[in-house]
């Protein structure tokens, strides 16, 4: 800054000016006006107002090196916007950088991009796809567009992001394996646990092409799908994924990423755990070798008969931390013992032999539990009941677990007759055959661990599928609009990368908050340009923002960010 003077005639006006360069071209602005000749010489008692102005401007520009300056901005009501000019920006991407280059994701790039000699730079656009898909999810036209609201934006050309996707597909493993050597250079990874589950996404199409099959739909859509299988590790952050066509047996996708694993990964010895769906004789027998270990659920009511009867019976069973064992024919009979120990798991546990593999069965009963089961239950009881009374119409094929289950038909007399019209009722057989389970949930494994430490173990799994929640709700990884194979891997590895830095930062910031605060509140994180001077945060200071602020290690959030403070971020998280 320097002092500038306006001389006329008779009088003289005293301003602070800057040169700034605004879209590369230079441009001074009046920073301050300091009054006439004569305004300041009443203000100094008939001081010098040069000497003083010039001492003024000294200050300032003192002030301004230790960043503590009141800045001044000018606005006319008479002067229109630059036409096409960006004035907002998020800022909330980068705490995302940040944690993309300490997991070294732009020197991955690099090496790619010698392998490949490609001349596009591959580390923008992978780490605008990355941002985008958590920031703004959209297809990958907008993504190009809508990274233009970033603070640093994109300097690559809409073509080479559909060029890249080609490469990141084909380059999808090594990205994986190296993302994951990174991170245990950056923190220390809870790896000794895996949990590992598999869910689909669909397409918007009919005709079934490559891995786009028809099969059994999560969210039973009549669409073709994509089958992902995800490794996580115990602390909830990716480890690796793979897809597999929609109409595969999702228990054969298992070893083969287990194997990629044992082979890309510095891993061997781990617990694998796994859902019911995927607990196969062959994958536990996989995991039975080489220091491996497995923890699978397994349903109480697919056990042979004196397994389900020694599970069910009601004497035998041990609490943590009480001596002897206890009845629950008792306990439940007891309004007093059904408040003491309503929120107790009891557990019984023996090893059993099945199919030449020794196991160790574990079976958990819960009074929540069960009540939980029964008030799930109930409410579908109830839609059935509805339908019988008032909409038989609608009764068609129903699946295993929908409410229509509950409903019998009865199409003969009770001679044996056909009958001239259909009854429909709710069947209480049924009903009582699956209450007999409410509370009760089982487990195996081939660890000689305790049976609350291995269940500890086992109520992680919800972590996995949270993941799989925030990808197709949050990200928006669904429905898939893609045609092609290998854009199609693309696609889902750019989300399994925008999953795990959002994990990392979710660990960063003491998994405090909800994955809904910090992507609402991340997207808000908008600044108003001040052209020539910096950054005027418009989002709202909350606790949130203090901790992301705090867990990253520089803040955005003062009344202004100057110019060369926003480039000392910038700098910062790319170190």
């Amino acid at each position: 800054m320097r002092l500038s003077i306006s001389r006329s005639k008779n009088s003289a006006s005293y301003y602070v000016i800057k040169t700034a360069y605004i879209n590369g071209k230079e441009k001074t602005e009046i920073v301050e006006k300091l009054g006439t000749e004569a305004e300041l010489q009443e203000k100094l008692n008939g001081g010098d107002p040069e000497e003083w102005a010039r001492n003024y401007v000294a200050e300032l520009n003192k002030k301004e090196q230790e960043e503590t300056r009141p800045v001044l901005l000018t606005f006319r009501q008479s002067r229109q916007i630059e036409k096409n000019e960006k004035r907002s920006f998020n800022g909330g991407y980068l705490f995302f950088q940040q944690l993309y280059y300490r997991l070294k994701i732009h020197k991955i790039c690099k090496t790619i991009s010698e392998k490949h000699k490609f001349t596009y730079d591959l580390d923008a656009i992978l780490s605008r796809l990355i941002y985008g898909r958590i920031l703004f999810p959209s297809s990958k036209l907008n993504t190009f567009e809508l990274s233009r609201q970033l603070l640093e934006p994109p300097k690559f050309e809409l073509q080479h992001i559909y060029r890249a996707l080609s490469i990141i597909a084909s380059e999808s493993d090594f990205i994986q394996a190296e993302v994951y050597k990174n991170s245990r250079k950056m923190t220390r990874r809870n790896d000794t646990i895996l949990y590992y589950d598999c869910t689909n996404y669909y397409f918007e199409i009919e005709q079934e092409e490559d891995d786009k099959q028809y099969g059994p739909s999560k969210e039973h859509r009549p669409n073709p799908i994509v089958q992902m299988g995800l490794f996580i590790d115990g602390d909830g952050i990716p480890l690796a994924f793979s897809l597999d066509p929609g109409n595969q047996n999702e228990q054969t996708t298992l070893q083969p990423l287990e194997k990629k694993i044992l082979n890309d990964f510095p891993l061997s010895k781990f617990i694998v755990c796994t859902d019911a769906g995927l607990s196969s004789t062959a994958n536990r027998k996989f995991n039975d070798r080489d220091g491996r270990a497995f923890i699978t659920t397994q349903s109480v009511k697919m056990l042979k008969r004196h397994l389900k009867q020694w599970a069910l019976a009601k004497e035998g069973w041990s609490l943590e931390g009480a001596p002897g064992t206890f009845d629950l024919s008792k306990i439940e009979e007891s309004e007093e013992l059904k408040e003491k120990y309503k929120n107790a798991v009891f557990y019984k546990e023996r090893w059993i032999k099945e199919d030449g593999l020794e196991q160790h069965l574990i079976v958990t009963f819960s009074l929540k539990y069960k009540d939980y089961q029964r008030k799930i239950r109930q409410g579908q009881i109830d839609r059935a009941t509805k339908v019988v009374d008032q909409d038989t119409a609608s009764l068609k094929k129903h699946r295993q677990n929908d409410y229509k289950r509950f409903i019998t038909k009865t199409s003969v007399t009770a001679n044996g007759e056909v009958a001239k019209k259909e009854v429909y009722r709710i069947d209480d057989t049924l009903i009582a055959r699956e209450e007999a389970f409410d509370g009760f949930y089982a487990v195996c494994t081939n660890l000689e661990d305790g049976a609350p430490a291995i269940a500890r173990i086992n109520q992680q799994r919800w972590k996995i599928e949270e993941c799989f929640r925030l990808l197709k709700t949050d990200f928006e990884a669904r429905p898939v609009y893609l045609s092609r194979k290998e854009r199609i891997k693309a696609h889902f590895t750019t989300c399994f990368l925008a999953l795990t830095l959002f994990r990392y930062l979710e660990k960063e910031l003491g998994n405090e908050f909800t994955s809904t605060e910090i992507i609402t509140q991340l997207r808000e994180m908008n600044f108003l340009k001040a052209p020539g001077e910096g950054y005027i945060p418009t989002y709202t200071r909350t606790d949130f923002t203090d901790a992301l602020h705090h867990a990253s290690g520089f803040r955005t959030d003062y009344e202004i960010v100057t110019q060369k403070q926003m480039e000392k971020i910038f700098k910062d998280t790319k170190s």
